[in-house]
């Protein structure tokens, strides 16, 4: 009797077992990476609740994969720097749409030492949406890079002595695995250049050269041809541009040491 009641106890085991693995839905990884296009402030701090991702058109189709519930200095994240603020599995299929819910009045932009609120007026509720048609695939990670643009994104509105800033976000989204990047060094380092990558006449990138070392890394980028424009900071310098920078999926492009030093 007991090896009969074992037997059966192990024959729904297996059943259950059976069940579960052939109902488990296919996953993939989906990552969000985040870095930014920097500005001439100390800091600005965005305070980020959720992450969420749309596998419809439709608003119900909406999904939160992530809560940092944490503020990032968007300036400390240059030059191939990221925040890790999503990594999680989603069933295989598209997302069009992910959304970025930012705090209302937990953000903040300092200048010359000076603190002052960053107020986003609307979005805490509906968020920024970005159009990505992310393709998650079985077993694959994807990972999203947002490249939060600060200096289209802050915006003064009043005047001294009492100025007022807002906060509305441009960002721009690409798939890590259809990009490349561009890296190199200026020199001296003192100019602390601004270099920008221009594919026709739109900047898509944008970064500071490191002020010890002079090295800078323009990332996210997609596979074709660029101008880089790199301009000082600080007078007394000259200015270069490099036509027909070549993009190539996977790698970094390094340039020649670029020299700013007045003739």
């Amino acid at each position: 009797m007991k090896g009969l009641l074992a037997g059966v106890v192990a024959a729904g085991l297996l059943v259950f077992t059976g069940c579960s693995v052939d109902s488990y839905p296919e996953m993939g990884g989906f990552q969000v990476k985040l870095h930014d296009a920097p500005a001439d402030y100390d800091e600005v701090n965005v305070f980020i609740e959720r992450v969420d991702v749309n596998n419809t058109t439709a608003d119900e189709g909406w999904q939160t994969i992530s809560e940092p519930m944490r503020s990032y200095n968007l300036l400390e994240l240059t030059n191939g720097v990221f925040e890790m603020i999503a990594d999680t599995e989603l069933e295989v299929g598209t997302y069009p749409q992910i959304r970025l819910v930012v705090s209302r009045d937990q953000n903040s932009v300092v200048i010359d030492g000076e603190t002052h609120g960053l107020f986003v007026p609307s979005g805490a509720q509906t968020g920024v949406k970005l159009n990505v048609n992310a393709e998650i695939r079985e077993g694959i990670v994807y990972t999203l890079l947002l490249d939060f643009d600060v200096l289209r994104s802050v915006v003064k509105t009043g005047q001294a002595p009492v100025p007022g800033y807002i906060l509305k976000p441009v960002i721009r989204a690409t798939n890590e695995a259809i990009t490349g990047n561009i890296g190199g060094v200026i020199e001296p380092f003192e100019a602390r250049a601004v270099v920008y990558a221009i594919a026709g006449t739109d900047t898509v990138s944008t970064t500071f050269a490191d002020e010890i070392n002079g090295e800078f890394l323009l990332v996210g980028l997609k596979e074709r041809s660029y101008t880089v424009a790199v301009e000082a900071r600080e007078v007394g310098f000259t200015e270069s541009i490099i036509e027909g920078v070549e993009v190539t999926v996977g790698e970094t492009t390094t340039l020649e040491t670029i020299d700013l030093s007045s003739e």
